[in-house]
Parts: C-alpha cells; sequence; structure tokens
C-alpha cells in the first residue's frame, strides 16, 4: 500500500489508529498552535486531541503528491466539551515532507481562519 493510500485512511479514522511508522523521529511539526519536533511529541497531540475533544472527524478533500511533498486539503471538526457543546470546524490544508525513505520529515498544516475564529466559534457557535 502506498503512503497515499495510508494517509487517506489514517484521515478517515482521525484520531484513533494512526500510522506512526510514516514519521521520522525527529519530525518537525507545525501549526498555528504548536510548533516542535519528534514524533513522541507528535503521538502525544494526537492523542490528546482524541481524549480531549469529541466526535473528531477529519473530512479529506484533496491529496495529491508533488516531487518529495504530499499536499492536503481537509476540514477538521471537533465538539468542544463545554456545557453548550459547540462543534467546531476549521478548514486547512497540510505540507508533508519526505525524505529519501519516503518518511515524513514535516509536517506544516495551514489554517484557512484566524485563531481567533475558532475561538468565536466556541463563543457564538452556529446551530
Amino acid at each position: 500500500m502506498d503512503i497515499i493510500q495510508i494517509l487517506r485512511e489514517d484521515y478517515q479514522r482521525f484520531p484513533i489508529d494512526q500510522h506512526y511508522d510514516l514519521y521520522a523521529d525527529e519530525v518537525y511539526f507545525k501549526d498555528p498552535l504548536n510548533e516542535f519536533r519528534g514524533i513522541n511529541k507528535y503521538k502525544a497531540m494526537i492523542q490528546f486531541m482524541g481524549t480531549f475533544f469529541q466526535n473528531i472527524k477529519m473530512d479529506l478533500h484533496e491529496i495529491y503528491p508533488e516531487q518529495n511533498i504530499i499536499y492536503m486539503k481537509w476540514t477538521l471538526n471537533w465538539t468542544t466539551p463545554l456545557p453548550w457543546q459547540p462543534r467546531i470546524a476549521i478548514p486547512g490544508r497540510t505540507e508533508l515532507t519526505l525524505d529519501e525513505h519516503q518518511k515524513i520529515i514535516s509536517h506544516v498544516d495551514y489554517w484557512n481562519c484566524s485563531r481567533w475564529d475558532v475561538v468565536k466559534q466556541h463563543i457564538f457557535p452556529k446551530r
């Protein structure tokens, strides 16, 4: 099975049973909230999301490789465990950089909204 198919399947069941073996030990991760190196920190971040947030769904809209980079477009949804149970949606994209062994050495996420937009979804939930 190729890496594109594995990533498609991982995103369908995110954050459960991810293929962390696709990532290099010192993978670089960056998104609008986090920046770090290391597969253990990456695993901990995904585990936190799966433990804290409810009804997580990652809709993968597009995935394609170009040379040593895999580009993805997606929407991440979850329910935040607040009394009013706001449903949050973050549209975004990812750039995964591969090394010569086809291991992911860099995972950079970009949101198509601001951090403030995400905060507002918690305060003024759409029903």
